[in-house]
């Protein structure tokens, strides 16, 4: 949890409960629990940025070929007094880069106040040069806190390949309400409730036992994009009509 930059490929899917149970019955004598959270489950809560035209949601929603996020995020239950990670997430072409450094929430929202170059070096982070990108990154798309997207996480690491990991988000929910994380993780459910968001992140590719499991159990890659199905729910007044919305149903399987 402490990595800071990295690299890597991901491969999404929307599986079944039924679909979960079954592919963790086949994968587990390859893989171990994450060693974070209870056997390897914890939630997750992100604090999305977006401008006030939408061009993240855009970048996303048209699956730009280099597209990019900012987001604050925290595991578990925090308090104001809690940890926070701050990162940018690219994407170009299925590679993922993630930058991000370590801070305290409070310090955070310090930062999201002063949006002033001169205070940068004030601020108690792990990596200051990541800062900097973040709030360049932020000045140049006018990126404002838009959306608390949160969820419950199952992780899961290879035993003999450590750069393989597997996760399932469940009970994924939302909330534009209230956009404080100390606050906790509730918010409205945006998939069904049967459905859950698999991510096999790879430096480079995935396993033939793996891809061979996966394709048994039909579990077809499926691209649904978080902050996208989110703003789609809460948002779409503020969204041009017309918009297709993601498909995230059980009868989109």
């Amino acid at each position: 949890m402490a990595i800071e930059i990295f690299k890597r490929k991901e491969q999404k899917y929307l599986i079944t409960l039924e679909q979960y149970s079954l592919l963790l019955d086949q994968i587990m004598p390859y893989m171990r629990s994450d060693t974070f959270g209870t056997d390897g489950k914890y939630i997750v809560s992100s604090l999305y940025f977006d401008s006030n035209d939408y061009k993240i949601y855009f970048e996303t929603k048209n699956k730009l070929a280099f597209r990019q996020k900012l987001r604050l995020r925290t595991y578990n239950e925090t308090g104001i007094d809690g940890t926070a990670f701050f990162e940018v997430k690219q994407k170009h072409n299925k590679v993922v880069n993630k930058r991000r450094m370590l801070l305290p929430l409070q310090e955070a929202y310090l930062y999201m106040e002063k949006a002033d170059e001169q205070y940068l070096n004030s601020f108690h982070t792990s990596n200051l040069q990541v800062l900097r990108e973040i709030d360049h990154f932020r000045s140049l798309y006018e990126l404002k806190p838009k959306m608390v997207v949160s969820y419950d996480r199952h992780a899961l690491h290879g035993i003999d390949d450590p750069d393989l990991r597997i996760t399932f988000d469940f009970n994924l929910r939302c909330r534009n309400d209230d956009l404080l994380l100390e606050h906790g993780s509730d918010g409205e459910y945006f998939i069904d409730h049967n459905l859950i968001v698999l991510e096999v992140k790879v430096n480079d590719s995935v396993p033939l036992w793996l891809t061979r499991i996966l394709q048994a159990l039909q579990c077809e890659q499926r691209s649904a994009s978080k902050y996208c199905t989110s703003m789609e729910l809460l948002q779409r007044d503020q969204l041009p009509a017309g918009i297709e919305r993601e498909s995230v149903s059980t009868g989109g399987i």
